[in-house]
């Protein structure tokens, strides 16, 4: 935990710094208010000076609207391959990230913000942080964040295949894809995992999406297991809601939970990549870790008749990040066979943005579910 330090009416002071991307403390901070010209922000925060707000909240996010026009102007470089403009669009979006991450505000002890106009942020910062711990300076850009994290978890995410809302917290990835959820929806149960008798895990849970579709599918009892602990949070306050706690057990942090299954579903990050904040993790997966851990780990979880259902897009290969024969290889080298394949096609707005410097990869998309058996 470090501390941010600035000058005020002739007055040293200080507060806590926060960033959830892991973001150090500016070395160097001024303060700006409604009198702050759009390109003294944006220059000064290219030359890494961060901004610490004290005037009104409204005219704070048009300042940061306005340094992110002028951040966008810059033409973006071509790519001379998919995996080249990949890797030029995620370095200008760190880019972008950083630079706008240093208009900040701050926080008093109770998590309120005392800004002209400021809504009452406790709630969502409470949600997003826990407990107030006294004063704490954010940045802007990130707060806006834990704002709308708020009210996706207050209004909720309409799920059709499973008939309800689901609700995501901070830092949880939301199933606003439902390609992927409807693929586990109408796949064939395996017999030992029938209604009403067998055992599933759902690994990687994060909202519990799927386990609750499978248990709404009339799986007996689903495990439902992830890594972080917000995402387990999240999990058991939405099978809560739904009513299924009699059938959905959320345990962890680990990847497998104890015992075999006649169904083990993983969804996987699709693309292997490092992620530059908690929310990436549910999309960047570093070489692939988690999906090479859910296929070695697999043909000695399931029981005689039970199968793994890989959940993927072939998003990666398209950008030339992973080849098919390099996911086929990872299969035959767990000793997996493939029983059968589900396909959708992407239905999410970026597939059909042609200004979007990935939209030939994008609109060539399939998300599959890998129906895996151990073989014999």
């Amino acid at each position: 935990m470090s501390t941010l330090h600035w000058t005020e009416d002739h007055t040293r002071r200080s507060a806590r710094w926060h960033s959830e991307n892991g973001t150090p403390a500016p070395r160097r901070t001024v303060l700006a208010d409604d009198r702050t010209k759009a390109a003294t922000a944006h220059r000064l925060a290219r030359e890494g000076t961060a901004l610490l707000w004290r005037g009104d909240y409204h005219n704070a996010r048009r300042l940061l609207a306005a340094m992110a026009r002028r951040t966008d102007r810059a033409p973006a470089r071509p790519g001379t391959t998919s995996a080249d403009a990949f890797h030029l669009e995620r370095r200008a979006r760190r880019h972008r990230a950083r630079l706008l991450g240093r208009l900040l505000v701050l926080l008093e002890e109770d998590h309120t913000l005392a800004l002209r106009r400021a809504p009452d942020l406790r709630e969502a910062c409470r949600q997003a942080y826990g407990p107030p711990t006294g004063p704490t300076v954010v940045s802007l850009r990130e707060l806006l964040g834990v704002i709308g994290a708020h009210q996706w978890r207050t209004k909720g995410v309409d799920v059709p295949a499973l008939g309800a809302r689901i609700h995501p917290h901070y830092g949880v990835f939301s199933p606003v894809r439902g390609e992927y959820v409807d693929l586990v929806a109408r796949a064939p149960l395996p017999p030992a995992a029938g209604l009403d008798a067998g055992t599933a895990f759902d690994l990687g849970t994060g909202t519990g999406v799927l386990a609750a579709v499978l248990a709404r599918r009339g799986v007996r009892r689903v495990v439902a297991t992830d890594i972080a602990p917000r995402a387990l949070a999240c999990a058991e306050d939405n099978v809560r809601r739904l009513g299924l706690a009699g059938r959905v057990d959320v345990v962890g942090p680990c990847l497998f939970p104890e015992g075999r299954a006649g169904l083990v579903v993983c969804n996987p990050p699709w693309l292997p990549a490092r992620p530059s904040s908690a929310l990436e993790q549910g999309v960047y997966d570093p070489d692939g870790a988690m999906l090479h851990g859910f296929l070695a780990g697999l043909p000695d979880r399931l029981l005689p008749g039970g199968e793994g259902w890989l959940v993927l897009s072939d998003l990666a290969e398209h950008l030339g990040l992973r080849t098919r024969a390099q996911l086929l290889a990872a299969f035959e080298t767990a000793r997996l066979r493939v029983v059968d394949r589900l396909d959708a096609a992407p239905r999410h707005p970026r597939a059909r943005d042609s200004t979007d410097p990935l939209h030939a990869a994008r609109a060539a998309e399939t998300t599959s579910l890998w129906r895996l058996a151990p073989r014999e």
